[in-house]
Parts: structure tokens; sequence; C-alpha cells
């Protein structure tokens, strides 16, 4: 047990408190779109909105009494009770959330038991030493997107070592139904291509429960063998075709494509993942050319490269244009700065990468806890500071939960990295006026190391190492109204698009109610659900505004908030904004940690999160849909695969 809750006990709120909200009306920030969002994705066992605000709050005391008694160190318990409830009411009203990991998973067994991946939003792992493990970052791969961590990678790995003929044992390798039993399979084979290991005479999948059977300690539904088997029939073949050829790219990132394509085939929660390249590799580049195989598993990571300020952008620029790849990341930038109105300090010299949406920088093997605030929410700075300090509390709790990788938690226990995010940053910009918002960001930003240093000094651990940051948001947004990060509203009328597994209960109910239900073209047991939505008094939509200004809010927010990243998927009229690219490049290279782009018609991308549409159609789809009826006792997640910008939608 990593976190002995049966020693200590768990803390308690007090159920006279919980009264006060268990008959309040939840305000939906987007009324049916967010009651499903919630009902899918985070409510566990037909959890209430306050039921799952009290498991979040419960865990997170818990974890930081459990912290303090096991070191001798002062717990003030009326102190204690005092400041939960204030976090109660205030991720009650949405003036916070923590990441989508932590309304699914905190103050569950699956946390004290299984350690703290899970909640996690994020991570890096490098290939850099396959030459001494080559199963490693893919079996790390594996575990993390198993509970839901988007994890990026890179391709330094390339030309390490030569994939060599299998010998083939007698055995049958009987695969155990568990993580560790599919990452087992998952070396074995990997191994074997390598030469430390043989094929079995036969994988025996016997023992993997059957498809649809509840999973009663992470929560879903199980997958059944189907997935495990197409992952490792296709890997197999893959690595006969590599047989006396050196590892590549290529090989790297179709093997965790792969990896990625069996985890979202599960059901297994989301699978985000991107891949980083040097700037001149042109076989990454060029991995999305191939169609057949980006229908088949290459949608899995979104491709991006290490950028150099000063590079020639010409080249890489013309693909971005073409479909949105590469994205870019400038690793100088990451390793020498927090936020880019500071000078460098060179504490993240060893950073290798970022994650899936690029707002977290991250060393080899790090996980790190996003939480997310909403300044629009809020009337003045100080109520808004109440809120940091909570937001700010619940992620630095997740760094005292220890994972079951090792190197993990020495990367952890070392940097303590958190991200204090912010979303509805346009709607803040639009009430407050830009000077007035980005005043808060700098006296928000200084008032986050005020508190980091009192915390860590009373739980007895460093500082962190970065504290801020801007994600792309994901679905949590959804529930509270919030435009995502740093992105405008789509448009005026728009429809929003939810990925919901075929077995739910939730999609039966949405169809009755009259919304428009399909296939996913990508995943299979996967059903999409569209919500029409009209924005009220938009003054400007994302069609609207420029991709200067889009990647502009970007850099200002990473001059005065972001000491991680920013995390902006800029989209563009390829037509009218396509040749500006290598130009926007230049002229913010120095400004920038990271950014994506996305053409806004001809991405490639079938079934996209946000969809224009008229004022008659969303009239006319608005008029056949009723109120949801029905009770939800189900539970299981599905995410979409693109950004809430419109690339990586990974909440």
């Amino acid at each position: 047990m990593i976190i002995d809750i049966d020693t200590f006990g768990p803390f308690k709120l007090h159920r006279d408190f919980l009264e006060r909200y268990r008959s309040r009306a939840v305000q939906w920030g987007y009324g049916a779109l967010s009651w499903v969002t919630y009902k899918r994705t985070y409510s566990r066992n037909g959890e209430e909105w306050w039921q799952t605000c009290q498991r979040v709050i419960e865990g997170m005391f818990t974890v930081q009494r459990i912290h303090c008694l096991q070191l001798g160190l002062p717990w003030d318990t009326r102190k204690a009770m005092a400041f939960a409830q204030n976090a109660y009411d205030r991720l009650w009203h949405f003036k916070w959330t923590p990441p989508g990991r932590g309304l699914w998973i905190m103050g569950t067994r699956f946390m004290y038991e299984r350690g703290g991946a899970a909640l996690n939003n994020c991570g890096f792992v490098s290939t850099a030493d396959i030459a001494h493990d080559y199963a490693m970052p893919y079996l790390w791969m594996l575990r993390m997107s198993m509970v839901g961590v988007g994890v990026g990678f890179d391709t330094a790995g390339k030309g390490a070592l030569s994939i060599v003929a299998p010998e083939t044992g007698d055995d049958i390798f009987t695969i155990k139904d568990s993580r560790e039993g599919w990452g087992a399979a998952l070396k074995r084979l990997l191994r074997a291509y390598t030469g430390a290991a043989s094929l079995p005479a036969r994988w025996d999948y016997s023992r993997i429960r059957p498809k649809g059977t509840p999973l009663k300690s992470f929560g879903g539904m199980a997958s059944g063998p189907e997935p495990l088997r197409a992952m490792l029939d296709k890997l197999d073949g893959l690595y006969r075709e590599y047989v006396g050829e050196k590892v590549d790219a290529r090989l790297i990132v179709d093997t965790m494509n792969l990896i990625g394509k069996c985890v979202v085939a599960g059901g297994i929660r989301r699978s985000a993942q991107i891949a980083f390249a040097e700037a001149d590799d042109t076989q990454s580049l060029d991995l999305k050319e191939d169609r057949q195989k980006v229908e088949d598993y290459r949608w899995a990571s979104n491709n991006s490269i290490f950028a150099q300020v000063g590079m020639d952008y010409t080249g890489v620029a013309a693909r971005t244009k073409h479909n949105g790849e590469p994205g870019y990341l400038w690793l100088d930038n990451i390793r020498a700065y927090g936020r880019m109105k500071d000078p460098p300090t060179w504490a993240d010299a060893e950073a290798k990468g970022s994650n899936p949406c690029v707002e977290q920088t991250l060393w080899d093997r790090e996980l790190c806890c996003l939480v997310e605030t909403y300044p629009a929410h809020h009337q003045t700075l100080a109520d808004y500071r109440e809120t940091l300090r909570v937001a700010y509390q619940y992620a630095k709790t997740v760094t005292l939960v220890a994972t079951e990788d090792q190197h993990t938690n020495a990367v952890m226990l070392r940097n303590r990295r958190i991200g204090c995010s912010m979303s509805g940053i346009v709607q803040a910009v639009n009430r407050l006026g830009y000077r007035t918002f980005m005043n808060w960001c700098d006296e928000s930003y200084d008032y986050i190391q005020q508190v980091d240093e009192e915390y860590s000094n009373w739980l007895c651990v460093p500082r962190s190492i970065k504290t801020t940051s801007v994600k792309p948001s994901g679905t949590v947004s959804l529930l509270a109204g919030a435009t995502p990060g740093v992105h405008w509203e789509h448009a005026p009328y728009y429809l929003r698009r939810v990925r919901v597994s075929n077995n739910h209960p939730l999609v039966d109910m949405c169809r009755d109610a009259g919304y428009r239900t399909e296939p996913d073209q990508y995943s299979d047991n996967t059903t999409v659900i569209e919500f029409p939505l009209e924005v009220a008094h938009l003054v400007r939509g994302k069609g609207d505004v420029s991709l200067w200004e889009k990647v502009d809010l970007a850099a200002r927010m990473q001059h005065h908030w972001s000491d991680n990243q920013v995390s902006c998927t800029a989209d563009f009229d390829a037509d009218s904004e396509g040749h500006m690219l290598p130009t926007i490049l230049q002229s913010y290279e120095d400004r920038l940690k990271a950014i994506v782009f996305l053409p806004a018609t001809g991405h490639g991308y079938a079934q996209p999160p946000y969809e224009t549409i008229t004022e008659s159609e969303y009239r006319q789809r608005a008029e056949n849909v009723k109120p949801l009826r029905g009770e939800i006792q189900h539970e299981h997640e599905l995410e979409a695969r693109f950004c809430e910008g419109g690339a990586c939608d990974i909440e």
C-alpha cells in the first residue's frame, strides 16, 4: 500500500456541511453537454457533482494528513477542516477544478493502493538509452497510457541498435489479466527482436477477462483480449520487416502509436501521444503522408520537431500549412527559462521534451499534475488569489503520492513540478481588459511563489521547479462553461462532438433525446454524439481572430504567467494566412516555448471536436432535442484524440 489509509484513516468533511450542497442545482456551463461530459468521464458509480467534489477534497486532505502523520509533522485538524470546506465550495462553483485525472481517481482505493501515476495529466519518456534497454520506453508508455496519462516521446534512440531475427521457444506465454501482464507480453516481444529473449510458441489470452466485464478498482469496462492481440500481431509484423535493419525514427514512432491504438481500442482511458524529432529528420516529418497508416494507427501521435532559434522555417512551415504538422518546441527555451520575462536560470537544463499538448516541460520519465482555475469566474483579484491557494495546494499534494516506477519517483521527488493553469483566458480578457488581466497574471504568479515556499516548508519537501502553465483544458472546462486555455470560443453556432463507448447508457439516452449520433471513424466500439451550441453575445469567434493575435496571446501568457509552457493550437486559414507561418515563427521564436498550428479546413481530421454550423442549422437541431432523462450508473471514459484548439483533444 503506497498510502497507508488503513492505519491512519481518511479525512472526512462534516456531514452537515455536505448537506448544504446535496440538493442544490449545479450550474453546468454548457447545459446538457456539460452534464453528459461529467457523467461519461468523471462520475463514479452514479455520483452526483456534490459527491465527486466530496471524494476529491477528502482524498486531497487524506494525502496531506497521512504525509504529516507519517513524518511527525504538525497537523491542525481545525485549520484543515476550514480550508477543506473552502476548497470544496470553490470546486462546487467551478472556480477551480482538478485535472480530469483527479476528478476521476482522487480519493479512490485505487489511488491509495496503486500510487499517484493516474493522478497526473502528462509525462515524457526518452528513447535515448534504448541500446541499454530497448523495451523500457515502450513499457513506460503502455503503463502510463493505461492509467490515463498523456505521454510525449522522442526519437533520440534511432540508429542505436539493429533488429534481429527472433528465436522461438517452446513455451506458452500466459498473459495475466492486469496492466503488468499486458506489459510483460509487450516486453517479451520487443526483447525477442533485439536478441534478449525468444518469442513464445504461442500467446495464451485465456486469463484476460471478457469484454464488458466491470473493472472494479480503476473503473470502466474490460476490453477483452482483442486490442492486445491486435497490437502484438501488428508489432510482430512490423519488426519482421526490420530484421537486419537499424532502429529508425519510423520504427520508434510506429511502435509507440500501435501501443496508443491498443489503449484506445481497449477503452482504457484516453491515449494521447506526441512524437518529437529533429527538424531535419524528413522520415519523421513524412510519416503522416501515408494516409492508410494514419487511418490505421499513426493518428495516435501529434508529430513535432525540436526547433532551434534562428533556424530556417520555410520547409517545415510548408508542411504545417498542409496538414498542421509538425508542431514546434524550442528545447533551449524550455531548459533556460521560466517565464520569458524573467532572466534565464537553466533550472530545467535536464529537460528532454514535453507532454502531448506541450504545456509542461518534462525530464525523462517525469510526470506532472496540472490544475485548472477560471479567472473570469472571479470578481476580484483577492478572490482569485484564494482560489489559486486551493488549486496550488491540490497540485502540490499530488506530488506527495509515489508512483510504481522508481525512476519516475526520483525525478518527481526532486522537481515537485506542478502546473497551475488558467482557462477562460479570453473571457477574462474581455471582462477585465488586456492590461488589467496581465497585471492579475503577474501578481498571481508572485503569489504562487509565496504559497509554494509556505507549503513546501510545512510539508518539508523541495520547492517546485516550476509552478504555472496554460493547458488546453480538454473536457474539464466544458463543465465550467469556460473557453479552453488561451483559445477563443469556436463560433456563434457550432457542433461540439463527444466520444462515448458504445456500451455506455448515455448513447441511447442522447439518441432518444434527439441528439445526432454516429460511429467513430477512428476507434472501434465508440459513438460520436453531436451537441449543437449557441454562444450568446459572442463578440468574436476564433474564425474572426487573426493568426497573429492568437499567437500573440500565447506569447503574452508565456511572458506574464507560465513558467512551464503555454499550450496553443492556433488555427488558421491556409489560403490567406498560411504564407505567414515562417514569419510568425521567426518573430516569436524567442518569446514562445512551443506552438502548434492547424489549418481551419483541409486538416484531414474526420469528426473534429468543433464544427461551425449556421444559425438555421442550429435552430433545426435544437428544436429536435428534448431534455435528457434517465439514471446513469455506468462508469466509463473514452476521450477524443485532438487538442481543444483543434489538434489533440486529450483531457
